[in-house]
């Protein structure tokens, strides 16, 4: 079989997250190395075998590899067709060291959720303007994450402040245009971004990024049915660009802003 390698990486625009990381490779081996930051790393395809402070670990099914800084590892494909994998890195705003003993115990999680949400984190890491969306999943991880590394009584959970969903709903309404960070918005209503997050979703039932895209999406419409072009909408309205409108509006109403403004007034004698 010929070695095939297949690599991408990026730097996104969100705080905690140092590099994006997706590779296929068939024959590539990593030799032992370490790196200062957090690797977080799920397999879409195949599986990874790894050596993790001498000792073999590896990456079946819905496993969630999380391997500390500092700490050397090597890496090779399990699988005679290789691999696929995608990969944070995370820096130590999002873990500190205080966690670095846990996961040397225990860097393989088999957490479906966990896995889910890293997938979908991906998704919006690789969507311009879906920071908000992006910072939105990282917090839910990084929770769930240290929970693993350090569980914690449920009764030790608070219930979700009603008035701090209000207040982060209210903050959004007025940053409709140029938005909010979630950090931003935790340092305003003095609370944790998880707590925020969590605070929001169970009051409304919808998380703050899918509040704040629907809330411009109405704004969208209403300025395409004016006659405005998709491209100033998109300016109008908080969206990074056109595309970005394009991507959020299919999305939600089923076709593109385009085609929606093109029909405008068809049914104005109904």
């Amino acid at each position: 079989m010929v070695a095939r390698q297949e690599v991408s990486a990026w730097r996104p625009r969100v705080p905690g997250v140092v590099e994006v990381f997706h590779a296929h490779f068939t024959a590539h081996a990593y030799p032992m190395h370490v790196h200062d930051v957090w690797t977080l790393l799920i397999v879409d395809d195949g599986a990874v075998r790894y050596d993790l402070n001498r000792r073999e670990h590896g990456t079946p099914g819905d496993t969630v590899s999380l391997l500390p800084p500092q700490v050397p590892h090597n890496g090779s494909p399990a699988t005679p067709h290789g691999f696929r994998k995608r990969v944070l890195y995370l820096d130590l705003t999002q873990l500190d060291e205080s966690f670095i003993g846990a996961a040397v115990d225990g860097p393989d999680l088999v957490d479906p959720l966990l896995r889910r949400r890293v997938g979908q984190l991906h998704t919006a890491l690789a969507d311009r303007g879906g920071e908000l969306e992006a910072q939105s999943r990282l917090t839910l991880i990084r929770e769930r994450l240290r929970t693993h590394l350090r569980p914690r009584s449920p009764d030790r959970e608070r219930p979700a402040a009603p008035g701090l969903a209000h207040g982060l709903r209210e903050l959004l309404d007025a940053r409709l245009l140029h938005g909010v960070t979630l950090d931003e918005a935790a340092r305003l209503l003095h609370a944790h971004p998880t707590h925020l997050v969590r605070a929001f979703s169970g009051e409304f039932g919808i998380a703050p990024h899918q509040y704040l895209t629907a809330r411009r999406l109405d704004r969208a419409r209403r300025l395409l049915l004016d006659g405005l072009p998709p491209g100033e909408v998109a300016a109008a309205t908080g969206f990074y660009d056109q595309s970005h409108l394009n991507r959020s509006f299919k999305r939600l109403v089923g076709t593109t802003p385009g085609r929606f403004a093109r029909q405008r007034g068809d049914d104005t004698t109904s």
